[in-house]
């Protein structure tokens, strides 16, 4: 490490793991370490990652650089461009991950469900008949309200928001035209 040149900060970051590049160091990487892991650390936090990940992922990206800074290039990139290069890719690795949960293929919820009997589909065509009539009769402002809640699946506060009234109202709407679909259904109105 002798051979380094005066230089601070993200130059000397560079310089630095050039030096690594050239065969491993590990005064080189120690100091790299020392500046880089608090703001790996930091970046993931930003970035949405709880204290223990992203501590684990600063962590993980520093091991990688070890491992791989025979691949770094100083013409392409500095130092830090780098190394948060490969903490920002392991960082969606890592939510790739979290997103996909195993599968496991003897899951009960994920069989197919029984077909329904004949007396059960023309039940279940009646039904739908019914809910479309009683939807028909539905005055306007209460149709528009379970339109958007049931059937464009929009939170009650975001139905108030694009229509301009009250949540409140919102709700007694709703309220109101599922009333009239128990009626219409003969179902118990309370």
């Amino acid at each position: 490490m002798s051979d380094l040149k005066p230089a601070t900060g993200s130059e000397r970051m560079t310089q630095l793991l050039s030096v690594m590049k050239a065969a491993p160091d590990e005064v080189a990487f120690a100091e790299l370490f020392r500046f880089y892991a608090p703001r790996l650390k930091s970046y993931m936090r930003k970035l949405g990652a709880a204290e223990d990940i992203a501590e684990e992922l600063a962590q993980e990206a520093m091991a990688m650089v070890w491992r791989k800074a025979h691949l770094f290039d100083s013409d392409k990139a500095g130092a830090g461009t780098w190394i948060f290069a490969i903490a920002r890719n392991l960082r969606i690795d890592a939510f790739r991950r979290q997103k996909r949960p195993e599968v496991e293929l003897d899951d009960p919820t994920l069989m197919p469900d029984d077909p329904l009997s004949p007396e059960a589909e023309l039940d279940y065509g009646q039904q739908a008949r019914a809910v479309r009539a009683a939807l028909a009769t539905l005055p306007s402002e209460q149709a528009t309200i379970v339109h958007l809640s049931f059937f464009e699946d929009k939170p009650h506060a975001e139905i108030a928001e694009q229509l301009g009234i009250p949540l409140g109202t919102v709700k007694s709407r709703m309220r109101l035209a599922f009333q009239r679909f128990r009626k219409a259904l003969g179902e118990p109105v309370s």
